[in-house]
């Protein structure tokens, strides 16, 4: 307990700072609104090729706004030179990453359940009975893309072009959490198929495993290089 206590600290202080600027739920809230809008409004003439690309675009509008919460995360510390005084907690570098991580994910966890029903009507997308394992889908792929866009955020924070290099960075590693999110909400939604819905969940069980302890463990390394 003692050592969750320092990370629910660290993400406190990221959840209270965006609460009181809000800048980063406008931004990424009127961005993701704006995707499925355009996408839905390009094909609304296709009812079949609407719910067809529905998932796709569900998680292509939570990938854009994840790559503007994540590059904030580090961005208020830049701004008034506190980063390194972040460093100097007496806690493991790892403690400050799985802190920022959990402030990203819950942020962009929110985010996905409020998408969620605007792409059910926008799209036609049926997810009546499918939500237990839709709500499961969510957050796995959001702490995917979470784990991955903090940890770059991260290297690229004091970078001049940082905003450039970014998602040119993180989404080529990214990507297989996209595709099995995608193929899990498509599996729920359009199939039917549960059985299929869960060997996509497994496999984004195993990427998020895999990231969690790669990121955790060389995280240091980007922070004191």
């Amino acid at each position: 307990m003692s050592e969750l206590a320092p990370i629910i600290v660290i993400a406190g202080k990221d959840l209270r700072q965006e609460l009181r600027s809000r800048a980063v739920t406008v931004a990424t809230l009127f961005f993701a609104a704006i995707t499925l809008l355009v996408l839905a409004f390009a094909v609304s003439g296709n009812g079949s090729l609407l719910a067809d690309i529905a998932p796709g675009a569900l998680w292509t509008a939570l990938a854009f706004a994840g790559v503007i919460s994540a590059a904030q995360s580090y961005a208020a510390e830049g701004e008034e030179n506190s980063f390194e005084q972040l460093l100097l907690y007496p806690v493991p570098r790892a403690t400050l990453y799985l802190g920022k991580l959990l402030a990203n994910w819950l942020y962009l966890a929110v985010l996905a359940v409020l998408m969620l029903p605007v792409t059910a009507v926008l799209f036609g997308l049926p997810v009546a009975g499918s939500w237990p394992l839709l709500l499961l889908t969510l957050l796995l792929g959001t702490l995917g893309f979470a784990l991955i866009a903090t940890f770059y955020a991260a290297l690229t924070a004091n970078l001049r072009a940082r905003e450039s290099l970014l998602p040119v960075l993180m989404f080529p590693v990214v990507v297989p959490i996209l595709l099995a999110s995608v193929r899990a909400t498509s599996a729920l939604t359009q199939l039917g198929n549960r059985e299929l819905a869960a060997d996509w969940l497994q496999l984004l069980v195993g990427f998020d495993l895999v990231y969690l302890v790669t990121c955790t463990a060389i995280f240091r390394f980007t922070v004191e290089e």
